[in-house]
């Protein structure tokens, strides 16, 4: 017999082989045995993903609670309205974050208790907890739509825990003042966002004043003006609508245009414009709308609480806590003036949605 080729016998035996592999492989499966394969994984998110979700399970761990207290303390009443609009304030916010991570598995964390019980004094404590956490996930996240949108439910969470405390007779979560970082300031590097934890509620909690002020990187010299602008601007409003009044009204709003020209001033001096031929400043301004010096101070606030959160959006990572802080001051002053509470203060393109 003619001996075969070495290479032809080798093709030979692998082919045997490959052959004897698929028919065992259907006789298993014949026999209802399924070789193993590893079970599905929650995938480990990244920095932005663990903001969002923290963000999203804060609103609705807030929407659960206050529905809880509104059934719970059951009789209609300011308590009882303000706590129908937490929740409903609380699933817009939810939703325009994304909503909640899914995963599909059969123990999806995602998936929130719903407490039986709850009382106006819980839920304005988880309101003032989930305002510290978006202030940190607004400072920190080098996602500056996130930054921009976290920092407006941030706003928008301590305004109603102010709200919902006043109308429970409960002490009100105490307003730090907030003051722009003078020229010699030491500038920050970017923080980097939180990791290493996929646990929703795991990013820290920080408030206006426990940090060292930084001046905002990324603004350019346009921006710096038109701060100048709008604080100055409004520190003249007020300024002539107190001449037209008298009594407390004449001093509460006499005590905030000296807020807004100190602020005008400490901008111009960080932007080192201050007294050039760059300081935008006016002897007078177009006064805003408004029939009464509530409608005024509401206007002011609410267009300064626009501009803080645009440049929340545009300034770098762990340098942009000061005009989070700023943002989070004009809607608590617009709420102090009797503004209807916003779901979304300073995002004036999501108002009409939020209603």
């Amino acid at each position: 017999m003619t001996p075969q080729p070495l290479a032809r016998t080798r093709r030979t035996s692998r082919l045997l082989a490959g052959l004897v592999a698929v028919l065992l492989l259907g006789v298993l499966s014949g026999c209802g045995l399924r070789l193993e394969t590893a079970p599905p994984t929650e995938p480990v998110p990244d920095a932005t993903e663990l903001l969002r979700r923290t963000a999203v399970t804060d609103a609705l761990g807030v929407a659960t609670l206050a529905d809880a207290a509104r059934q719970t303390k059951g009789e209609a009443s300011a308590v009882t309205t303000e706590l129908e609009r937490v929740s409903k304030d609380s699933h817009a916010q939810a939703e325009a974050l994304g909503g909640p991570y899914v995963s599909g598995l059969p123990s999806d964390p995602s998936v929130l208790p719903k407490p039986v019980h709850a009382t106006p004094a819980e839920v304005v404590r988880a309101l003032v907890d989930a305002a510290g956490r978006s202030r940190t996930a607004a400072s920190t996240t080098t996602d500056g739509d996130l930054a921009r949108l976290v920092a407006s439910i941030g706003a928008s969470q301590t305004v109603s825990a102010t709200r919902l405390a006043t109308a429970a007779g409960l002490e009100a979560p105490k307003a730090v003042p907030v003051a722009v970082p003078p020229p010699g300031a030491a500038t920050a590097s970017p923080s980097p966002e939180p990791t290493g934890s996929p646990t929703p509620g795991a990013v820290a909690t920080t408030a206006p004043g426990d940090e060292p002020t930084v001046p905002p990187a990324g603004l350019t010299a346009s921006d710096y003006q038109a701060l100048v602008v709008a604080e100055d601007g409004a520190r003249y409003g007020l300024e002539v609508w107190a001449a037209r009044s008298s009594g407390a009204e004449r001093e509460r709003l006499l005590a905030r245009s000296v807020v807004h020209g100190t602020r005008a001033q400490a901008w111009a001096e960080l932007a080192r414009i201050a007294d050039t031929d760059q300081d935008p400043r006016r002897i007078a301004y177009v006064l805003p709308p408004g029939k009464d010096a509530k409608a005024l101070v509401q206007a002011i606030e609410e267009g300064l609480a626009t501009d803080y959160a645009s440049l929340v959006g545009t300034t770098e990572a762990g340098t942009r806590g000061v005009l989070v802080d700023l943002l989070v001051d004009a809607a608590l002053t617009r709420n102090a003036w009797g503004g209807v509470p916003l779901t979304f203060p300073g995002l004036p393109e999501r108002a009409k949605a939020a209603g």
